[in-house]
């Protein structure tokens, strides 16, 4: 977790990440019994074959968590998830690292929130952005 940021401190472009991680196939099962998504696409080899692809791939659903992991983990204990969004545009596959990144697009103040606006992505090792999305985070004012 980083420090704690305050609204006042943050600049447009600013940078957030890299927050890299490499899921694995023990997390695929974790993440279907926790999510209550079976689909075998996503543990089950032979079906992912039969279905068109080389491997099991990863769940967007997982991939949106690390964006909004990438997001918490930046704005500190202080701030709130306001809203975090994902478009995927590739498959990942599992044992692979993916590297999620980040950029201050906007600072608002809306009512009493201090909000700050950030696009999010997320490459995968031959860079290729896989997951394209952003979030709104509240963080608290000096």
């Amino acid at each position: 977790m980083a420090n704690q940021r305050f609204f006042e401190d943050v600049r447009v472009g600013e940078t957030l990440g890299p927050l890299v991680m490499t899921p694995t196939r023990r997390q695929a099962v974790k993440w279907a019994g926790a999510s209550g998504d079976y689909y075998e696409i996503h543990y089950d080899k032979d079906f992912a074959i039969a279905a068109g692809q080389p491997d099991v791939i990863v769940h967007g659903a997982l991939k949106a968590a690390v964006a909004a992991q990438l997001l918490t983990s930046w704005m500190g204990l202080d701030g709130f998830l306001k809203k975090v969004s994902c478009r995927f545009k590739g498959i990942d596959f599992f044992d692979v690292a993916l590297t999620c990144a980040g950029q201050v697009t906007a600072t608002y103040v809306d009512g009493d929130d201090h909000c700050v606006a950030c696009e999010v992505w997320i490459d995968n090792a031959r860079g290729e952005r896989t997951t394209v999305g952003g979030g709104v985070v509240v963080l608290p004012s000096r």
